[in-house]
């Protein structure tokens, strides 16, 4: 997914991490990744996450499984890039939660930050689903199992 050249900085940033926060040197991370499939929205959450607005982000279950990807876990680190793969923070998973798409509410949406109602949540969310099945094989539907990742940023 990062280049050679990307994945260098990646790699220095979570370096700088370790070193800072006094993490072990043997500490790993689960993925690398920019939210979204366009650079306007990958942008834009990655700036509300920035300002404490965006503080989980929903995945196919589907997405996980096909491209073999371990699940994240309370405990996990990530990186979250922009669109063009630098590095701008690490988040630490604090809760994961798994439940079909039609079964969540606002309440559990608006921790993503990027919705003022459900309705619109939902409808964004299907586009990003039904584009995101279509480029990796599945196909969204209301009993689609969605993993729900809550987050804090612990370091930028």
């Amino acid at each position: 997914m990062y280049t050679k050249e990307q994945q260098v900085k990646i790699d220095k940033f979570w370096s700088e991490f370790l070193l800072e926060t006094k993490k072990p040197a043997d500490t790993t991370y689960l993925e690398a990744f920019h939210f979204e499939l366009n650079e306007y929205l990958a942008n834009e959450l990655l700036r509300l996450v920035l300002i404490g607005q965006k503080s989980a982000t929903a995945s196919s279950l589907f997405a996980f499984q096909t491209e073999e990807n371990k699940l994240p876990a309370v405990g996990d680190f990530s990186i979250i890039t922009d669109w063009d793969g630098n590095p701008k923070c690490v988040i630490e998973t604090v809760a994961v939660t798994t439940l079909p798409f039609k079964e969540i509410t606002y309440d559990i949406c608006k921790r993503e930050g990027e919705d003022d109602t459900l309705e619109s949540w939902r409808e964004g969310h299907i586009k990003f689903f039904q584009a995101e099945g279509e480029e990796l094989g599945y196909e969204f539907s209301e009993e689609m199992p969605v993993i729900f990742e809550d987050f804090k940023v612990v370091y930028k």
